[in-house]
């Protein structure tokens, strides 16, 4: 079910229209052409995340109900959830291209899944896929008052877990919680072989500075969305492939509205193969950066940069930047300044960041990260200021150890009433 990785895939883009034409949103918003070519494809008007929002929840839908396999909403972190839903022929594509990246899965492993499972796809996908190799799985879920990180702590060093699939964030967020307990995470996690990330972007400082919190285990990075499934996952040479045998990508220059297959601009999605939702020409909101260049590692497919949402981007007097530039910058020199989180917002024209490092000198480390913004975003005002660690974490999901809760109805004599909320 392969296309050319780099050709115009003319005949596979077809079937992707007529499927589409299915589906109630493109019915009559898709011309024909007599004979697809680029020019012809670029004229087709794009896919926006409006359009799924006024889609909710089946306007896209290209087949009968019955033939669903899994109904899931994405995170509503931008606006409100998109509907996505995938037929088992859908899942084995995203399951098949999720098991490419360098983690190279096996039987042997032992996977800790530290995502959601509730509506979005990123546990589905580990969990489908450590299944689909043999391997164990254990299911952790994310945002769980069952799963604090005591709780991770715990299964990470008495389990033989070998992979942990997280956001990048929540990597750092165990190494802090493990140095708080009194543990080592370079040491007292030997079996641990990698980190696989997705969920948010990761600046190459922040990434480096993870692996040696963690004594040089690997973080690699897994590229998709809830409307998709994984579009990229990164090799063993640390470069991001795009599975460009399965989708087709166009970046669109953001200043002149023109489309290319590589460069800089926003990343235009077209699944190849998708039954339940086509998706023609999707505009996914992600600024990247496409290449075409050889990697050491053999693979044909193509690479990607992401470097971030069109939304993420903000402006203090005439300076526009993101937050994985500022990242790259505070987490430049993390062991020198000791810094564990961070923080920053636009106030008064002005940046405002605060910081929690670990050192003797909290105003050497402000000074020295206050230098790395002000290189990054010259001509901006810029504030840093220390703060304790529970401006960013508090001390009670660090330690906690909360029992599995099941709602009760009788209590003892000295038993405190619960809600059944099961609080």
């Amino acid at each position: 079910m392969n296309a050319p990785a780099h050709a115009f895939p003319r005949q596979q883009l077809e079937e992707a229209l007529l499927r589409a034409r299915s589906a109630p949103f493109y019915e009559g918003r898709l011309p024909r052409a007599e004979k697809l070519d680029r020019r012809s494809w670029e004229r087709l008007p794009l896919t926006r995340k409006e359009d799924l929002r006024a889609a909710y929840p089946f306007g896209l839908l290209a087949v009968p109900q019955s033939q669903l396999s899994t109904y899931h909403e994405s995170s509503g972190t931008s606006g409100h959830p998109i509907s996505s839903y995938f037929t088992e022929s859908d899942w084995e594509d995203i399951l098949s291209r999720f098991l490419r990246n360098g983690v190279r899965l096996r039987r042997e492993d032992m996977v800790l899944i530290k995502t959601p499972y509730a509506l979005v796809t990123t546990a589905h996908q580990m969990h489908g896929a450590a299944r689909s190799v043999g391997a164990t799985i254990v299911p952790a879920d994310n945002r769980s008052a069952n799963m604090p990180y005591s709780r991770v702590l715990r299964l990470l060093h008495d389990l033989p877990v070998t992979v942990a699939w997280c956001m990048p964030t929540e990597a750092l967020l165990w190494a802090y919680a493990a140095r708080r307990a009194g543990r080592a995470p370079a040491r007292d996690f030997p079996r641990l072989r990698t980190f696989l990330a997705a969920g948010e972007p990761l600046s190459a400082a922040k990434r480096a500075h993870i692996e040696a919190l963690w004594g040089g285990k690997r973080v690699l990075i897994d590229y998709g969305s809830t409307e998709t499934g994984s579009l990229a996952g990164e090799c063993e040479q640390g470069r991001l492939h795009l599975w460009s045998d399965r989708l087709y990508f166009e970046v669109r220059d953001t200043q002149t509205g023109e489309f290319r297959e590589e460069g800089a601009g926003s990343l235009v999605v077209t699944p190849l193969f998708r039954e339940a939702m086509p998706l023609i020409r999707y505009d996914l909101e992600d600024v990247v950066e496409i290449s075409h260049a050889p990697c050491e590692c053999g693979r044909t497919l193509p690479t990607i940069r992401v470097l971030g949402r069109k939304t993420g981007v903000m402006n203090a007097g005439t300076r526009a930047f993101s937050a994985l530039e500022l990242e790259e910058a505070v987490h430049a020199n993390a062991a020198e300044t000791g810094l564990w989180f961070w923080r920053a917002r636009v106030r008064d024209g002005a940046l405002e960041a605060q910081i929690h490092v670990e050192t003797q000198n909290e105003d050497a480390a402000c000074r020295r990260i206050l230098q790395a913004i002000e290189a990054t975003v010259p001509g901006v005002r810029v504030r840093v200021a220390a703060v304790p660690a529970e401006c960013f974490v508090p001390e009670a999901l660090l330690s906690r150890e909360v029992p599995m809760q099941k709602p009760r109805f009788l209590f003892g004599e000295n038993e405190d009433w619960k809600s059944l909320d099961y609080a």
